[in-house]
C-alpha cells in the first residue's frame, strides 16, 4: 500500500474546540428559544393555551392567528406606510453618504479628518436630546401642497430627513474605511486617462464598494423599518404610522389576546428576513471585506 492509498489520520479533538462548539450551539439556541416560543404560542388557539399553559405540549396547530392578525391589524395599510419611509431613506442615505465617503478617502484635503468627525460624532448624540427642539422645528416648517398636512410634521418626508440624518455618519464611516482599502493606482489611472469626478465615483469607486453598500442597505433596512421611536414623536395621524404600530391594533381596551399578538409581531419581521436573505451574501462579504488584510 502507498502512501497515497493510505487513509488520512484525523486531526485528535481538542478540548478547546469542543468547549467552543457547546459555546455556540447552546449560544445560538438562546437566541432562538424566544422566536420558537413566539412560533409555537402564535400557531396555538389562546382557548388551549390558557386552559394548559403556554409550557405545555399543543393538542393542535393553525395558522387562523396569522390570518386574523393581518386582517384585524390592517398590516398591508401600515407596511405600505413603513415602505414610503423606508425605500427612500435607505436609498437617500447610501447615495448621500457614499458622496461624502467618496470625497474623504480618494482627496487629499485638510478639511477630510473633521468633515469625518462630525459625520461619525452625530451617530454619539443621543435621539432623546432632540425631540423637543425637533418637534418644534418640524411645527415650524410649511411644505404647503408637499405634504397632506401642509408642514414637515405629521408626514413620510419628516421621517425620511431625520432617518437620513442619523444614519448617514454611520454609513460614511464604514464606507470611507471601504474606500480607502481601494488600490490609489485605479484613481490615478483614471484621471490620467481623463475621467471626470463622477465618473471616478460612479463607474469605479461604487462598483468595488458594493460589498459595503449591500451590507449597509440591510443594516438600514432592518433599522429603519422596526424604527418606532420617531414615529411616535413626528407622527401624529394613526393612519400614517408605521408597521410596528399595526401591533396596536390587537390590543383590547379589556383583553387581549398574546397568541394574536406573537402572530402579528412575527408577520411584520418577514420583510426585514426577505431583505436580509435576498442580500446574505453581499451581506456577509460586506462584514469580512479586508479581514484577510494584514
Amino acid at each position: 500500500m502507498t502512501a497515497a492509498d493510505r487513509p488520512a489520520r484525523r486531526a485528535p479533538v481538542r478540548p478547546a474546540r469542543v468547549l467552543l462548539h457547546t459555546f455556540l450551539v447552546v449560544t445560538s439556541l438562546a437566541w432562538l428559544a424566544p422566536l420558537l416560543w413566539a412560533l409555537l404560542a402564535a400557531l396555538r388557539p389562546y382557548a388551549e393555551t390558557s386552559e394548559k399553559g403556554y409550557v405545555s405540549w399543543p393538542d393542535r396547530l393553525s395558522t387562523g392567528n396569522f390570518t386574523q392578525a393581518f386582517e384585524q391589524s390592517d398590516m398591508a395599510h401600515y407596511v405600505v406606510n413603513t415602505l414610503v419611509v423606508a425605500v427612500p431613506a435607505v436609498l437617500l442615505t447610501l447615495f448621500l453618504s457614499s458622496m461624502v465617503a467618496f470625497h474623504v478617502a480618494r482627496f487629499d484635503a485638510r478639511v477630510n479628518l473633521l468633515l469625518l468627525l462630525v459625520f461619525t460624532a452625530g451617530n454619539l448624540l443621543p435621539q432623546q436630546v432632540i425631540i423637543t427642539p425637533l418637534y418644534r422645528l418640524y411645527l415650524l416648517v410649511d411644505l404647503p401642497g408637499i405634504t397632506a398636512s401642509g408642514k414637515l410634521y405629521d408626514s413620510a418626508l419628516g421621517l425620511v430627513l431625520i432617518h437620513v440624518a442619523f444614519q448617514s455618519g454611520f454609513c460614511v464611516f464604514v464606507l470611507s474605511a471601504s474606500m480607502r482599502s481601494l488600490p490609489h493606482e485605479l484613481t490615478e489611472a483614471a484621471l490620467v486617462d481623463g475621467a471626470s469626478v463622477w465618473r471616478l465615483y460612479a463607474q469605479i469607486t461604487l462598483p468595488l464598494c458594493r460589498p459595503a453598500m449591500a451590507a449597509l442597505a440591510t443594516l438600514l433596512s432592518i433599522w429603519i423599518y422596526n424604527d418606532f421611536f420617531w414615529a411616535i414623536v413626528l407622527i401624529s395621524t394613526g393612519d400614517n404610522m408605521p408597521v410596528t404600530s399595526a401591533l396596536n391594533n390587537l390590543s383590547g381596551q379589556y383583553f387581549t389576546d398574546p397568541n394574536l399578538v406573537a402572530a402579528g409581531a412575527l408577520l411584520t419581521a418577514i420583510p426585514t428576513l426577505a431583505v436580509y436573505f435576498a442580500l446574505q451574501r453581499q451581506f456577509v462579504s460586506g462584514l469580512t471585506l479586508g479581514s484577510g488584510r494584514g
